[in-house]
């Protein structure tokens, strides 16, 4: 799996392959149909509020929105870095870039901190929410892929069908849950948004699909054609766009700010029937 770059017409075809995919996973019947008993997701898809700008050469990782303020995270080596900009103007406030060969991966923030995964490295950095300066590092096993916190944990997925929980002092793991749409396993989980209302939104890689996922169960509860957002981008400059990457709910509303890898924008969206 090569996660620096996919051009676009490339990635178009694995995410028609990989939700092709989605009705032949494990657990299914022979017919394709949902196992008996199985929770059926909520078909959603995103109401355009308005379009914002994006940095084009921003390989996007991580996006979390904190008290005004615009977290995101980029991967590829020697072109990882994070940034804090104001979410209503866009003004930068901090910026670090990760130390070579570590490629970054997806963030959250809890309290003072800014965690960072990195991909392959087995490392998450800790750093100062204001100045992105790195406190400490501390080492996981496996991938890191995507991250989010909720008020007692934090919550990271590696690629596979499982979401791990996490300390969010001290990043030791307390528990795991393995995810499932209409009944079969789902991997690929990659970009983590853990929202008010309990639930977390996870991107599928390569794909336009995001789901809403119960952390209690693993069950997606809803799924989310975001197609759309990609045939709004504008002509022309959509040319290097990569895939769908970057969900965080906009704090105090029922408004998600979504993204991807190379986009040149940003979509403020709600998730609707």
């Amino acid at each position: 799996m090569n996660r620096r770059h996919t051009p676009y017409p490339v990635a178009v075809g694995v995410s028609v392959l990989a939700v092709a995919l989605l009705a032949g996973c494990t657990a299914s019947t022979d017919d394709g149909t949902p196992p008996e008993g199985a929770t059926i997701a909520q078909s959603l898809r995103p109401e355009i509020v308005r379009e914002l700008p994006h940095d084009p050469d921003a390989f996007t990782q991580g996006l979390e929105i904190s008290d005004g303020t615009l977290y995101e995270s980029t991967g590829r080596v020697g072109r990882s870095w994070v940034r804090a900009t104001e979410f209503d103007t866009g003004a930068e406030r901090a910026r670090a870039d990760l130390m070579r060969p570590m490629f970054g991966e997806g963030i959250t923030v809890v309290g003072d901190t800014v965690w960072q995964l990195t991909w392959k490295d087995g490392v998450a950095v800790a750093r100062d929410r204001d100045t992105l300066t790195q406190k400490q590092q501390v080492r996981y096993d496996g991938e890191g892929w995507g991250l989010c916190a909720q008020p007692d944990r934090l919550v990271m997925s590696n690629g596979s069908d499982s979401l791990t929980f996490r300390d969010p002092a001290t990043f030791e793991p307390t528990g795991s849950v393995d995810v499932t749409l209409d009944g079969r396993s789902i991997d690929q989980l990659n970009e983590l948004e853990c929202s008010s209302d309990g639930f977390v939104y996870a991107n599928v890689w390569q794909t336009d699909t995001i789901l809403r996922i119960d952390p209690a169960t693993g069950v997606a509860v809803g799924r989310i054609d975001a197609a759309a957002l990609r045939e709004a981008l504008p002509s022309g400059e959509s040319r290097d766009i990569d895939v769908l990457n970057g969900i965080a709910q906009i704090p105090g509303t029922d408004r998600f700010l979504v993204t991807g890898k190379l986009w040149p924008r940003m979509f403020e969206v709600r998730f609707v029937a």
